[in-house]
This record gives structure tokens, C-alpha cells and sequence, in this order.
């Protein structure tokens, strides 16, 4: 991505690194997975209809493949069957239809050895012991795990330290903030030393600074040092397309479309480049624009000293950057340069929207699979 130009240069951004797992070997698999919950009826229902058993399917033919070291996250509205995916990958619930392997062990015949190498973490505060410091917790989880008391109190110095709470054992966990009880369900979950983390909505209750900190551990400590496969379950646009590696956008319990942020936003959306400028009326726009270089020009309300010029650029980052030297030859002052932030959930509108319009031409489609090439 351009980063704004600044002092007559351009400046790097610092957006996190995707990792290219193409080459990792597959740690999860799901194939056409399906789950079905009785729907919940009124008493008069129930009364007027004894032997009824409607049923809603919150998952249908979902088939996805997760990498090792990938922070993989499922993006999709409340209701989009994101949980109900996780505790299946999990081994929490069966499906009703379908398959799914963790390591190589089946979710259903192979429960117990799925649930040892990986750990399901929620946003639920209320699983902790409030009237216990962060170390009676971690401490009492450890014994049910059947630890060793030597093995544990080293291990839960070791989680604490990777989730940044190392100096705050001691306090009481009904006093920590949201940021801390989340890190510390992660330490929690962390003991048992997982090679997959399954996060279900992990920043809901985080303020934007404290989700920043707690997004940014996952990627540097947990996949970065740790090599721990992230799975996380959000309906956060910005944190499933910033930090993660891939994304797959659950759209009424199917998959719609699978790649990176990027990959998603060259097929479905334009490039749309603002230059702030105090020369919004210079003729090197409208000439640009006649020979194509620049398309849908439009100019904002004037905000002293310099005025933005938003438009798109076919071509994607490379003829941006001509765009970008054409204006700075032909004189144009131009203080700042940038790509417009995409409005993401108008991208998951847009996946939904031809989804949803293949199905109605007869066939469920296939998820949107964005190659790399």
C-alpha cells in the first residue's frame, strides 16, 4: 500500500506483515460441514404442535483449510454461524453433516486428541475467579490439567510473560481492566502449551488502544515466536483484514469468499487514491483524467490550507505511483498521498450480494477463493 507522502518522500506504514503460509502444511480441514439447532418455539407452539421438530441450519457445506502459523479469521455478522464453526473445529459440538480434522484427527472419532492440541478461547470474564489473583487462576487451572506444582508455576510465568501481564500476577482479576482478563483467558488458555488457538470474538469488549496492544501480541508473540496456528472468530472488519493472514467471510452460514485483504478488495472494490493539494483546480487533473489515467474525480469542500482530490486509478499501486509522478512533474503541490480507506463492510456487502445472487441462478456456489497469482 502507498503510504502518505510526507516531506517529498514517501513513508512506510506500519501495517503488520502477512505471512505466506502457501508453503505450511494444512493443520485444520473442514469438508462441507453442517450443523442444524432446534428452532425455539413459543409454549402455545409447542402445545399446538407436539410432534414438530423444526430445525434452523446455522452451517451449510462449509470446506476451508488452515495452515500452520496462519492467523486465519472468520468474518461475518452476528448470526453468520462463526461460533457454532469454532466449537465444531473445537470439538465442542458434532456436526450434523461433513467433516473436520485437527492434526489429522477427526473432530468426532477423535475428540480427546483434538481437544489436546489446541484450546477454545472465549470473551467470557465471568469464567474467571474474580476474588483470585491472576496466579490462583492460572494455578487452579494448572492442577486441572494435573500439572506438576514445579511445572506449573513455571509455565504460568512463562504465559504471563507472552500475554504482557508478567508484573500483575499478584493483583486480583476483578481488578483488571477488559484488555487484562482477556490476555489473562488467553494465558489461561496457553498452559496447556496448544498448537491451535481458536478465539471467539476476543476484542468485543476492548477499547481501541487495548484491542490494538492485544492484536498485535497475537501476531508477534503468539505466530511470530510461539508459531501457534490463531484462528479467530470476529465480526470486526478492520481486525479480520488488518491482522490477519487470510480471511473467510461467512455469509448465512456458507463461505463466500476466502483470501487476504487485499486479494478480497482488487476483485470487489476500485482503487480509490485521495492527493491533498492546494491546486485542486490544476489542469494536470483533467488531462489525467482524458487520458484515463484517472477516473470518477472528485474534489472535497476546501479545508485550509489544501483541499482533497479523490479519484480512482485502474491499475492498481504501480499506476498509482505514475500518477503520483505525473502530478509532482506537472507542478502540483502536493502535500499528501493516499489510498482511501475501504469501506470494508461495504466489500462484504458486495461478496454477499453475488453470493447470493448465484444462488438464486440455482446452485450454491463455491467460496470465492482469491489466488495469490
Amino acid at each position: 500500500m502507498l503510504s502518505p507522502l510526507v516531506g517529498g518522500r514517501l513513508t512506510p506504514l506500519p501495517y503488520p506483515q502477512h505471512v505466506d503460509g502457501r508453503a505450511a502444511p494444512v493443520c485444520i480441514s473442514t469438508r462441507a460441514l453442517q450443523k442444524r439447532f432446534p428452532v425455539h418455539r413459543a409454549l402455545w407452539e409447542i402445545l399446538r404442535h407436539p410432534l414438530q421438530r423444526p430445525e434452523t441450519t446455522v452451517l451449510h457445506g462449509v470446506t476451508v483449510d488452515i495452515r500452520q502459523g496462519e492467523l486465519f479469521g472468520f468474518l461475518g455478522l452476528n448470526g453468520a454461524g462463526k461460533t457454532t464453526l469454532l466449537k465444531l473445529i473445537g470439538a465442542v459440538l458434532h456436526p450434523d453433516a461433513g467433516s473436520a480434522t485437527v492434526d489429522g484427527f477427526d473432530v468426532v472419532t477423535q475428540a480427546a486428541a483434538v481437544r489436546q492440541g489446541l484450546a477454545l478461547v472465549t470473551a467470557d470474564e465471568r469464567s474467571l475467579h474474580w476474588r483470585l489473583s491472576a496466579l490462583e487462576n492460572l494455578r487452579l487451572f494448572a492442577g486441572l490439567h494435573g500439572m506438576a506444582r514445579h511445572v506449573a508455576d513455571e509455565r504460568i510465568r512463562d504465559v504471563l510473560d507472552a500475554v504482557g501481564l508478567g508484573d500483575t500476577g499478584r493483583k486480583m482479576a476483578g481488578a483488571f481492566s477488559s484488555g487484562m482478563k482477556q490476555r489473562l483467558l488467553v494465558a489461561r488458555a496457553l498452559l496447556a502449551q496448544p498448537r491451535i488457538l481458536l478465539l471467539d470474538e476476543p476484542t468485543r469488549s476492548l477499547d481501541p488502544l487495548s484491542a490494538h496492544a492485544f492484536r498485535r501480541m497475537l501476531r508477534d508473540v503468539l505466530i511470530g515466536e510461539r508459531g501457534t496456528t490463531v484462528v479467530l472468530a470476529t465480526h470486526n472488519t478492520e481486525e479480520a483484514f488488518a491482522y490477519c493472514d487470510r480471511v473467510a467471510v461467512l455469509h448465512r452460514g456458507a463461505i463466500a469468499a476466502i483470501g487476504s485483504a487485499g486479494e478480497l478488495g482488487s476483485r470487489f472494490l476500485p482503487d480509490r487514491y485521495q492527493a491533498w493539494t492546494s491546486r485542486a483546480d490544476h489542469p494536470a487533473f483533467p488531462s489525467l483524467a482524458q487520458a484515463g489515467r484517472i477516473t470518477d474525480v472528485v474534489r472535497s469542500v476546501p479545508d485550509a490550507p489544501d483541499m482533497a482530490v479523490t479519484f480512482d486509478i485502474p491499475g492498481g499501486e504501480h499506476a498509482a505511483t505514475h500518477v503520483l509522478r505525473a502530478l509532482v512533474e506537472a507542478g502540483v503541490p502536493v502535500s499528501r498521498f493516499e489510498r482511501v480507506p475501504v469501506a470494508l463492510s461495504e466489500l462484504i456487502e458486495r461478496i454477499a450480494a453475488e453470493h447470493d445472487a448465484t444462488q438464486a441462478q440455482g446452485a450454491v456456489p463455491p467460496p470465492r477463493t482469491v489466488s495469490h497469482a
